[in-house]
């Protein structure tokens, strides 16, 4: 039976992380750690991955805390600067997967105008068979209809289908609609769980 594989991006194979950046913007790190939980946060952040565009999201911010403008606009301008690497232990699963002809698609919060970027810096990219990047559809993980819409995009069936996704709400999210949640903590666990997920079923009592 043809076994397919869905991938997170960020935090499964691609190391994010905008401390990256602005450790080298400020001098206390406790400095740095209160303008990323307090201006530029994860819930600001995720509105750019739900589709929003960064000059709107920038220009709204910045009228809040006008006093952090430069900071804030940097967050776009110097994105790239945010990207740690590959994580490579996951990309030499990845590998072994499309070595044995499993399906390989990704389903991805980011933004829309940030992932031309990384699609420019990680090879790796090109294995799957298609992406679904939030931003580019209005909708994000953990919705049940960016899932259909993966799957309708792609003639996938999601009953069934391997997803792989750092986040516990994503996982659940996928389990309720019948895929194979498999919540990545490690290369080696992950390894372990695809290992089970594509062995071939046991043979039927005589």
């Amino acid at each position: 039976m043809e076994k397919t594989v869905i991938f997170d991006l960020g935090g499964v194979l691609i190391d994010w992380n905008p401390r990256y950046l602005y450790r080298q913007l400020f001098a206390r790190e406790a400095d740095m750690e209160d303008f990323l939980t307090r201006i530029c946060n994860f819930e600001w952040n995720d509105q750019q991955d739900a589709g929003r565009p960064f000059a709107e999201a920038i220009a709204e911010l910045s009228e809040r805390h006008p006093g952090q403008r430069p900071l804030i606009e940097l967050y776009f301008e110097r994105w790239d600067e945010m990207l740690g690497g590959a994580l490579e232990e996951t990309v030499e699963i990845l590998s072994s997967l499309r070595d044995r002809n499993v399906r390989l698609f990704a389903l991805t919060n980011f933004s829309a105008e940030t992932f031309p970027i990384a699609r420019e810096r990680f090879e790796f990219l090109n294995w799957f068979e298609g992406i679904l990047v939030s931003g580019e559809e209005g909708m994000k993980k953990p919705e049940h209809r960016i899932f259909h819409r993966l799957a309708e995009r792609y003639g996938l069936t999601l009953e069934g289908a391997a997803f792989i996704d750092d986040v516990p709400k994503n996982i659940e999210a996928a389990r309720q609609l019948g895929l194979h949640g498999i919540h990545f903590t490690s290369a080696a666990d992950l390894k372990r769980d695809l290992d089970h997920f594509l062995a071939p079923p046991p043979p039927p009592p005589p």
